[in-house]
């Protein structure tokens, strides 16, 4: 779910916090990259599965050759990458899973009963979860590219934002505006500017242009985040991005504006408030890289090469060019 309506409520407030531009802009950096939202995204640009003349199953392997056109995209202009995978949630987010688990059983279901083929591999992508193979084949290919990549003990975005707030990295890749809340400097998104249509474009997201110019703390923009409704927290009835915002500005603080506005919420609300503040910058200087458990390697070109063409069944040709 990520913050309801955050990227919005930038866009209106603070425009120029955000940079429209391409990957030569950043050559020589280093990025965390939030892998999960990607092998997601990438499952889902073709069928889960499709069947050989024989008809036995193909395994779908879009992940594996998403990730790494991604990676030589990367590396191609001199950025380093370095992959975040998920480890286990906070128990916040418990009643967010059940009900992504929920929609993607229901789905699962609606395939059955699909009355074409188009409505069915809709529903086909719906159901679609990401599993321990998906995440070993990932590792798998960055081993033998010689890309670093660290299992989080957490989750991945909240990794990734304090490896960028303590220098590590440069930049955080996602497409999830948590990582902005969890204290990212800067992060990079696909392109957000609707009126240009070249794939190689990205936006850049400037969290300290963001504080300047809605004039607000971190921990002030935190709790902005979190009023407008997050995966540990949902929104107050009726009061969404900008009335959020407001409040904010106006008394810094959730527990002032629940003394001063009469809104209607949950027993347990301010309970979750505090908790999500303290998941948030729950890893704000407890990281320490010497003791993660960063994965390195060393490219292997011929392994590499019978993994993409043999098993998953890319052009040799085209991989012999990259």
């Amino acid at each position: 779910m990520g913050i309801k309506g955050l990227t919005s409520l930038i866009k209106k407030n603070s425009p120029d916090a955000i940079e429209t531009t391409n990957l030569h802009k950043i050559s020589g950096s280093k990025v965390a990259i939030d892998s999960s939202l990607f092998l997601y995204k990438m499952l889902t640009t073709i069928k889960m599965t499709s069947k050989d003349e024989d008809g036995q199953e193909i395994k779908n392997v879009s992940h594996i050759t998403g990730i790494f056109y991604k990676t030589i995209n990367y590396l191609a202009v001199n950025i380093e990458p370095i992959y975040i995978f998920d480890g286990k949630p906070p128990s916040a987010k418990d009643s967010v899973i059940k009900e992504r688990k929920e929609k993607a059983q229901k789905s699962k279901e609606q395939m059955l009963t699909a009355n074409s083929q188009e409505e069915k591999d809709k529903f086909e992508k719906q159901s679609i979860r990401l599993t321990k193979e998906h995440i070993d084949d990932i590792k798998k290919l960055l081993d033998l590219m010689g890309v670093s990549y660290l299992h989080a003990n957490g989750e991945a975005e909240a990794y990734a934002s304090e490896l960028c707030r303590i220098g590590y990295v440069d930049y955080v890749v996602t497409e999830d505006m948590d990582a902005l809340a969890f204290g990212a400097p800067k992060m990079i998104r696909t392109n957000l500017d609707r009126s240009l249509k070249r794939n190689d474009l990205i936006s850049i997201i400037d969290l300290d242009k963001i504080l300047q110019n809605i004039n607000l703390s971190y921990e002030e923009f935190l709790d902005v985040c979190i009023m407008c409704g997050c995966d540990y927290c949902s929104n107050i009835n009726r009061i969404g991005p900008a009335k959020s915002l407001s409040f904010i500005k106006e008394f810094k603080q959730i527990e002032q504006v629940l003394k001063n506005k009469s809104l209607e919420i949950d027993d347990d609300y301010l309970q979750k408030v505090i908790h999500s503040r303290e998941l948030f910058k729950m890893y704000h200087g407890n990281l320490k890289i010497k003791e993660l458990n960063i994965h390195n390697s060393t490219m292997n070109t011929d392994e590499l090469e019978n993994f993409l063409v043999n098993e998953c069944k890319m052009n040799k040709q085209r991989v012999q060019k990259l």
